[in-house]
């Protein structure tokens, strides 16, 4: 799904603000851009006021996730709300729509990466997803310090294997 130039435009606002530059973690709109070509590629964006959706031009856009699925399994690519409209909830609807899509299209597994010491790993754990990885010095931050990366996962449809009588 390719995003419209407003989309793109949202997207890019929030990842600027959303992501602290010591850590070198925001896409360029390049990379962005790459990425939505990709088959399996979605995105889901909500505005300040909660709404989920297409940007809207008198509601700034105040968050997104973007994700890539693969065959039964999707990977939680980025998910970002701009600081100005933290602790709002949104961030737990993005999540919760990202779920509930998920499961809908028969996603076995969700998965995510982050930093080792990112803040938001309490975020996820609530909602159910265990770390099942860990890659050493795997993240170089603007400042050249290495940092560890934790591999996350959640179970979203449980896959049932039928084997034939013998």
């Amino acid at each position: 799904m390719r995003p419209t130039a407003p989309e793109m435009d949202g997207m890019m606002s929030v990842m600027l603000s959303a992501f602290d530059p010591a850590f070198g973690e925001a896409w360029n709109e390049r990379q962005l851009a790459s990425a939505m070509l990709i088959p399996g590629t979605r995105f889901a964006m909500i505005d300040a006021h909660g709404v989920l959706g297409p940007p809207s031009p008198s509601v700034p856009t105040a968050g997104f996730y973007l994700t890539r699925q693969v065959v039964d399994e999707e990977e939680l690519l980025l998910i970002a709300v701009d600081p100005e409209y933290r602790r709002l909830g949104l961030g737990s609807r993005l999540l919760e729509h990202l779920l509930a899509n998920a499961q809908e299209r028969g996603t076995a597994r969700l998965f995510l990466e982050m930093r080792a010491d990112n803040p938001a790993e309490h975020f996820y754990r609530r909602y159910g997803f265990e770390q099942v990885g860990l890659r050493r010095d795997y993240y170089r931050g603007a400042d050249g310090r290495l940092r560890d990366a934790k591999t996350f996962a959640r179970t979203l449809v449980q896959v049932i294997e039928l084997r034939s009588a013998q």
